[in-house]
């Protein structure tokens, strides 16, 4: 069996010493390639590669969920193709890893390891739908590419929050929980659109949602973890069904209060509701308007601003190995 391992150097929870005993790990098992990425979207360039290869069974990304997606949309970079294309397996290095949490791989990466090695032993593979998002045609931003995602997209505050973290993680601050929260309370005190929603909400057959100020699309569930505490916004989505969008209408601060404890507290049978709130489930295509450009994320990732996304909820998209 042949495995390309992807692996990050910056990944927050790995030191090089334990990618190292990873690295030899997996290669007592397996004809092993380990390449390390050396500059943004160079994982996706690898999974692109490992896409197009006829001699490469299994990518293992080692990194957090950006080089899990980064992976992911190299391999799809043609479209899902479950009979030829090589299986992803993942090894957690981020300072969260959704993704393969979601999925019941251990957070340690050492114990990952040793779990995606159980499972080649095994045999044992899932088969997960993913999302795919794209600028909507006769939208501003027609011309954005295509791109999957794994776990989670979001259009307005959510990603504003993001990409206010990834501001301070590129002036030397850590990814923890802490700098997180931070960033939250910033983002609601300088939000602009936090009474008055901009997003409207497209799902073809229905009518529209307008006025919503946050819009959060799952893929799977939990949505993202606190700590070692798992957050559903969306507690129903699933790996085997399309995609779930979470919209509020309005952030005061009553509004943001109650919502942040019913995601605090939320759990697999309940997530965040009122009138305020709107939950639907299981979507395969819909749109997001908003009347000015919005902070855009996937997977955790801030990818600047957008007006207008069309989502698509892809079952079956790609084998993982769990």
């Amino acid at each position: 069996m042949r495995a390309l391992l992807v692996v990050n150097p910056a990944a927050t929870t790995t030191s090089a010493r334990t990618r190292d005993v990873l690295i030899h790990a997996l290669a007592s098992e397996m004809k092993l390639e380990a390449v390390t990425t050396e500059y943004r979207g160079h994982a996706r360039d690898l999974g692109r590669r490992a896409a197009d290869s006829d001699d490469i069974d299994i990518v293992v990304a080692l990194g957090g969920d950006g080089t899990v997606n980064e992976v992911v949309n190299g391999l799809l970079h043609k479209g899902p193709d479950l009979d030829s294309l090589p299986s992803l397996a993942v090894v957690p290095g981020g300072s969260t890893n959704v993704f393969a949490r979601a999925l019941g791989i251990p957070n340690d990466a050492v114990e990952a390891t040793g779990a995606i090695l159980d499972a080649l032993a095994d045999r044992s593979r899932r088969t997960v739908g993913l999302g795919l998002a794209v600028g909507t045609p006769g939208s501003p931003d027609e011309a954005v590419p295509e791109r999957w995602f794994t776990f989670c997209a979001g259009l307005g505050f959510d990603a504003g929050v993001i990409g206010r973290v990834e501001q301070k993680r590129e002036s030397g601050k850590r990814s923890t929980h802490a700098l997180y929260v931070r960033q939250v309370l910033r983002q609601f005190l300088e939000e602009p659109h936090r009474r008055d929603g901009l997003i409207t909400l497209d799902v073809p057959g229905r009518d529209p949602v307008t006025d919503l100020a946050l819009s959060i699309i799952c893929n799977t569930a939990p949505w993202t973890y606190l700590g070692n505490r798992p957050m559903y916004a969306a507690p129903r989505a699933s790996f085997d069904t399309a995609l779930d969008i979470l919209g509020l209408r309005r952030l005061s601060t009553a509004a943001v209060t109650r919502y942040a404890t019913q995601l605090l507290t939320s759990s697999p049978e309940k997530g965040p509701h009122g009138k305020h709130a709107v939950s639907l489930h299981d979507l395969t295509d819909f749109t997001l308007h908003s009347k000015a450009p919005l902070p855009f994320q996937m997977d955790g990732d801030h990818l600047g601003l957008r007006t207008s996304v069309t989502f698509t909820g892809v079952r079956r998209a790609l084998r993982v190995i769990v």
